[in-house]
C-alpha cells in the first residue's frame, strides 16, 4: 500500500536525517582529538629515545586555524537571527594576526642527542590537558544532541 490511499494526516513526510559525522563542531572536535593522540605518539617517541644518539626531537605541526577557516567560510563567520527577541550578531571575516616565535630548545647531549627530558614532558602534560578539554567539549556538544532529540527528563 502506498501513500496515495492515506488520508492527508496520516502520510508520514520525507525528514532530513542528519548524521551526527557531518555537525560541524563534532567534526572539529574529532579532528582536535585525533591531532593530540598523533602528537602523544611522536612526543612519547622523543621520550623513548632521550639515550639515542643523534636524536632530534620532534613535534607535529600546530593546524592553522585562520587557513581552515579561510578555506570553510566565504563571508566570515556570523550569525542568524532565527527569533525576533534575539541579538543580532555581527560577523566577522578576518581575525588578528598572531605569531608565534618557538625554539625546541639549545640543549645537545655529546652524542649529540636534542631531547631535553623537562621539556618534553612540559609538552606531554600540555597535550594532554588540552586532550581532556576538547574531549569534554565533544561530550557536552553530544550531550546537547542528545537533549534535543530526546528532550531534557
Amino acid at each position: 500500500m502506498d501513500g496515495q490511499y492515506l488520508p492527508n494526516w496520516l502520510r508520514i513526510e520525507a525528514v532530513k536525517i542528519v548524521s551526527i559525522g557531518n555537525i560541524k563542531f563534532l567534526s572539529m572536535m574529532r579532528g582536535k582529538l585525533s591531532w593530540h593522540q598523533a602528537r602523544q605518539r611522536v612526543l612519547a617517541e622523543n621520550v623513548a629515545n632521550a639515550d639515542t644518539p643523534g636524536y632530534r626531537a620532534r613535534d607535529i605541526k600546530i593546524p592553522e586555524f585562520q587557513r581552515q577557516m579561510k578555506l570553510r567560510q566565504i563571508g566570515g563567520v556570523g550569525t542568524s537571527r532565527t527569533n525576533a527577541h534575539h541579538i543580532d550578531g555581527k560577523p566577522f571575516s578576518s581575525m588578528t594576526s598572531v605569531r608565534s616565535n618557538r625554539v625546541d630548545g639549545y640543549e645537545v647531549t655529546p652524542e649529540g642527542n636534542g631531547v631535553v627530558l623537562e621539556e618534553q614532558m612540559i609538552k606531554v602534560t600540555s597535550n594532554q590537558l588540552d586532550y581532556q578539554a576538547a574531549a569534554s567539549l565533544y561530550t557536552k556538544g553530544l550531550g546537547l544532541i542528545r537533549i534535543a532529540v530526546k528532550g531534557r527528563r
